[in-house]
């Protein structure tokens, strides 16, 4: 990886835990000005002393190997350098790149790596515009996708054509239903078939889950999520094998969607604090997932820390802890539901996750509004669905909100208990 930033410690981070890393790595023990937080260099241009150093830049560029600065901020900046090493050493991969957004990292991986002709499989929980940008606008470019069910591990094997296919995608755990990917299990067939993979694992973080340990090539994160972890910032960052993440560095160059130095800056200080938050979300989470599994107005609930969830096992055996996303079927209808969330005080209605404040949504009106009810349907998502993403807030205090949100919702089998019970 290259170094632009001496690490706080001669020894590699690898051997550091999680928090540790993500306090230090990738930055100087002395930076300029004395500074403790990394600077913000608010600069688009980088200046020569004479004709002689910009010589010697551009045959370093052309030979050998840069480590402390850039020509012009499209290429690079320290701000964003500093916070790279340190994702890359939290995902345990060579390098790693920044974009703007997670979507400008997923698209710009697969619009560096693919070309007419090629051919993708991915899984269909995946993120819905990762979906969208796979099957419509590669589509005119000549690249096919297929896409197949979460966890038919056969489906996948046989949607892969020889010499054609570039990439498996996935996303573990995935939103909104928290499907866990069996990562040695992609690996194992990618490797026989010679095929790339790249998992999404923005719901997870480096703290409960590293891909790139199992054999996955890219690994790619909604940095605005938990990485940044405060609701402020966008960001996107792929990790990966040096040599493929210098190619995409050369290639965002060119696409010219690099992360700008104030929302790197933002992103180094949320990184800080990763391993503690994560921490507490996972604690809440787990004991948000086994209240509701309890309460007799919920159907249904998904979260990989309970053996009801299909995929528990595979999560128990790749994963350190579960997450902070409990997604769960409230029972009664559409209208029930929106007066659960209307009566939740805590957490905010919003389309995100991963920061220090609680959010919470019904996908059925903030992602699929335009669709109706047989149409939501038919792409996996109920009209009663529920995606509660944990902030930081005391525990007691989330599950006391539920309770009391709960308490105004009709019970619904109650009244079709009585209904039936007066027919006969």
């Amino acid at each position: 990886m290259t170094n632009h930033y001496e690490h706080y410690n001669a020894s590699t981070p690898r051997n550091q835990g999680n928090s540790t890393r993500a306090v230090h790595a990738g930055t100087q023990r002395r930076k300029p000005h004395n500074a403790l937080t990394t600077p913000i260099v608010q600069s688009a241009t980088f200046t020569f002393q004479d004709t002689a150093d910009l010589c010697d830049f551009m045959d370093q560029k052309l030979y050998g190997d840069l480590h402390d600065r850039e020509e012009y901020g499209r290429y690079g900046n320290p701000s964003i350098w500093a916070v790279e090493e340190r994702l890359a050493a939290l995902d345990g991969a060579e390098d790693a790149v920044l974009y703007s957004s997670g979507m400008a990292a997923v698209t710009s991986l697969l619009l560096t790596v693919l070309k007419s002709g090629q051919h993708i499989v991915m899984t269909d929980d995946c993120y819905r515009r990762t979906r969208q940008f796979c099957l419509t606008v590669l589509a005119k470019f000549g690249v096919e996708t297929t896409v197949v069910p979460m966890g038919d591990y056969d489906a996948l094997e046989a949607a892969i054509i020889p010499k054609k296919t570039r990439f498996i995608i996935s996303e573990t755990p995935t939103n909104p239903y928290l499907r866990v990917a069996d990562l040695s299990r992609i690996v194992d067939i990618a490797k026989r078939h010679r095929v790339l993979t790249m998992i999404d694992t923005t719901f997870a973080t480096p703290i409960n889950l590293r891909p790139i340990e199992f054999g996955i090539d890219f690994v790619l994160h909604s940095a605005t999520k938990y990485l940044g972890g405060h609701n402020d910032v966008l960001a996107g960052v792929i990790t990966g094998r040096a040599d493929r993440i210098k190619a995409l560095k050369d290639a965002r160059g060119v696409f010219g969607n690099v992360l700008d130095p104030q929302a790197a800056f933002l992103l180094e200080r949320g990184i800080k604090t990763l391993g503690v938050r994560v921490a507490q979300q996972n604690r809440s989470a787990q004991r948000v997932a086994e209240y509701l599994e309890r309460h007799p107005k919920i159907e249904r609930v998904w979260y990989p820390g309970l053996p009801s969830h299909p995929d528990y096992h595979i999560a128990r055996k790749q994963m350190r802890a579960f997450g902070g996303v409990v997604s769960f079927e409230v029972a009664g209808s559409l209208e029930d539901t929106s007066l659960f969330i209307d009566r939740c005080r805590i957490p905010y209605i919003a389309p995100s996750l991963g920061g220090v404040e609680s959010l919470i949504e019904q996908p059925a009106l903030v992602s699929f509004y335009e669709l109706t009810t047989a149409e939501r349907l038919q792409v996996g998502i109920k009209d009663n669905l529920v995606r509660f993403a944990i902030g930081i807030e005391d525990t007691e205090d989330i599950l006391a909100d539920l309770e009391q949100a709960l308490a105004g919702v009709p019970d619904r089998r109650l009244e079709a208990a009585w209904e039936h019970r007066f027919r006969l």
